[in-house]
């Protein structure tokens, strides 16, 4: 259930919905980039609020010092171990590999994770 971010900062996939009655909880995966350009890798309930939690300096150590960050990239996914698993996955990457996935360039993701292997 990976998507980008629509104008209003939303992921354009949503998760299905769950059955009469149940309350669904959605994780997701988030990407900021900060003020210096780099990538940070998060995951929470809810993208939004977590990027101003950084920006009010409430966020990950990492962050405080590169503010404001702002949202480029979020997945959703139907439970937080998932949303943790695919964390640490993208924490792994290189540099170029979260670009082109931020990017939506699925040719050149497919390129760098053919050369890595």
């Amino acid at each position: 259930m990976a998507g980008h971010l629509d104008e209003f900062g939303a992921s354009r996939m949503v998760p299905r919905a769950a059955s009469r009655g149940q309350l669904f909880v959605v994780f997701y995966v988030y990407v900021v980039r900060c003020s210096d350009r780099t990538l940070y890798i998060g995951h929470a309930e809810n993208p939004q609020i977590r990027v101003k939690a950084h920006n009010d300096g409430h966020g990950a150590a990492y962050t405080f010092k590169r503010r404001p960050v702002s949202l480029v990239y979020s997945e959703a996914f139907h439970s937080e171990a998932e949303a943790v698993e695919r964390e640490r996955q993208l924490k792994r990457w290189s540099r170029a590999k979260k670009e082109a996935l931020v990017a939506g360039d699925l040719r050149v993701l497919k390129r760098l994770s053919k050369e890595r292997s």
